[in-house]
């Protein structure tokens, strides 16, 4: 199975929102099956086959995420990110702003699930391959 060194190595070559979808490939290569990151801490749950889970710790001291969640400005912020208008933290700290608990990205549809705090579903997207 992976570990959390060989993700931090597909993880080191994102610079932006930009280069997500080839980490999400390069990870998925290593045997991820799905992850979910949280945007309090920032720490990940990555998930394979039979089971196995392996959790990557925090990145960041805690941050607050707001119990309301403004989605139309969320979705307006990841856009930007994703064009690389911003950085990793810059985007945590909007996201939290803007109640986005975590996200969960699933390797075999190819998708990521943006969640608020009381677990709804703010905005699936297809990962681009």
């Amino acid at each position: 199975m992976f570990s959390i060194e060989q993700i931090k190595a597909a993880h080191s070559k994102v610079k932006s929102g930009a280069d997500f979808p080839a980490y999400v490939k390069a990870i998925k290569a290593l045997g991820v099956t799905h992850y979910e990151t949280f945007v309090a801490d920032g720490h990940t749950e990555y998930y394979g086959e039979n089971d196995f889970k392996a959790v990557a710790p925090g990145k960041y001291e805690p941050i607050f995420v707001s119990d309301a969640c403004n989605d139309d400005q969320f979705k307006t912020d990841l856009k930007a990110h994703q064009q690389g208008k911003s950085d990793y933290l810059t985007f945590i700290n909007q996201s939290a702003e803007h109640g986005i608990e975590k996200w969960a990205v699933d390797m075999a549809k190819m998708t990521c699930t943006y969640f608020d705090k009381a677990g709804n579903k703010i905005l699936i997207e297809n990962i681009p391959q």
